[in-house]
């Protein structure tokens, strides 16, 4: 690959990665989230997105073998924080402090009730009402929306582990 051809797919690459680090201006209701909190989100959404498409496992907690909801949450915040949380989606509810949906900020953990049971499913807040998850259904961890008919019914409650 010659130079120029490399010198323009860094600074694409570079421009890409910046723009997914950004954080968006917070909507009028929601409360401004401190610099410390906002690098600390910024990087656990920075290691949920190097995870998009990887394959679903359950049980699953390392990316080669498959991750399911709560490893997938369980690997991002040890690898990008060193915060070591339980492999289960309502013990790291548990053990979160509690956070107002209007309050959610990048990096903070959204929970489901998914099948009967209260949080019985786990993703990470990325931003504009947006999350990333690792869901049963097709395999495969990805973006959706806290809007979408089937998890804004769903929608429990929001933690973070994030530090203010």
């Amino acid at each position: 690959m010659n130079s120029v051809l490399k010198l323009a797919l860094a600074a694409a690459l570079t421009t890409l990665l910046l723009a997914c680090s950004s954080v968006p201006a917070p909507a009028p209701n929601r409360q401004t989230t401190s610099p410390l909190k906002q690098d600390q989100g910024n990087e656990v959404v920075m290691f949920a997105m190097a995870l998009m498409d990887r394959g679903y496992r359950f049980g699953g907690s390392n990316p080669e073998s498959g991750l399911d909801c709560s490893g997938m949450v369980s690997y991002i915040y040890q690898q990008a924080l060193g915060l070591k949380l339980p492999h289960n989606a309502a013990q790291i509810a548990q053990a979160g402090r509690e956070i107002s949906l209007s309050g959610l900020a990048p990096g903070d953990l959204v929970f489901f009730n998914t099948n009967g049971k209260p949080f019985s499913h786990v993703g990470i807040y990325i931003g504009d009402d947006r999350f990333i998850h690792a869901p049963g259904q097709d395999g495969k961890i990805r973006i959706s929306s806290l809007k979408s008919g089937y998890f804004e019914k769903r929608l429990e409650a929001a933690r973070t582990f994030l530090n203010d």
